[in-house]
């Protein structure tokens, strides 16, 4: 995206009463949520004694996490709000790192992860993900394309979970 898209996305959040902050508390309530609904997973198997899917629901995310921050440590595009000079929405002062987004990343893993043994739960945490991507971009934290790389490793990466559990189980 342009400068002047961007610009101009924060121009009609700005002029509605309250955009700034809505648009801000919509993320961390969707960042949370899929935080507590990761958690609630994992305790559930873990209360269940199903060890393997425990397992695997804390490993797959956790390692993928780990590597997708290396990668972005080690490839470090420049954010919109370095490239184009402005002030995000979103208060943030990280230079690089933008690609791909690991906010969402991660609630696109933790959906992608927990769809396999809590359908509904996983899907509606995929769906919060659209959310948050758009949000993501919509705030000037990153451009779509770190949204969308971001989307489909944690797809990429919740399916490697539940095709490892089929195996392994």
């Amino acid at each position: 995206m342009k400068k002047e898209t961007y610009e101009l996305i924060f121009q009609k959040v700005q002029i509605l009463p309250g955009g700034v902050r809505i648009v801000q508390a919509v993320g961390k309530v969707l960042t949370y949520t899929a935080a507590l609904v990761y958690l609630m997973a994992v305790g559930r198997k873990v209360y269940c004694r199903e060890k393997e899917a425990a397992a695997l629901l804390t490993a797959v995310p956790a390692v993928s996490f780990l590597l997708v921050s290396a990668f972005r440590k080690y490839y470090n595009a420049k954010r919109p709000y370095e490239l184009y000079g402005f002030v995000p929405l979103i208060k943030k002062e990280t230079k690089g790192k933008s690609f791909p987004s690991r906010h969402v990343f991660s609630i696109f893993v933790i959906g992608s992860s927990v769809i396999w043994f809590y359908p509904a739960a996983g899907a509606l945490v995929c769906l919060s993900g659209c959310l948050l991507a758009a949000i993501r971009v919509v705030t000037g934290v990153h451009f779509p394309k770190d949204v969308l790389a971001g989307a489909l490793a944690g797809i990429l990466c919740g399916c490697i979970a539940g095709e490892l559990y089929y195996l392994l189980v």
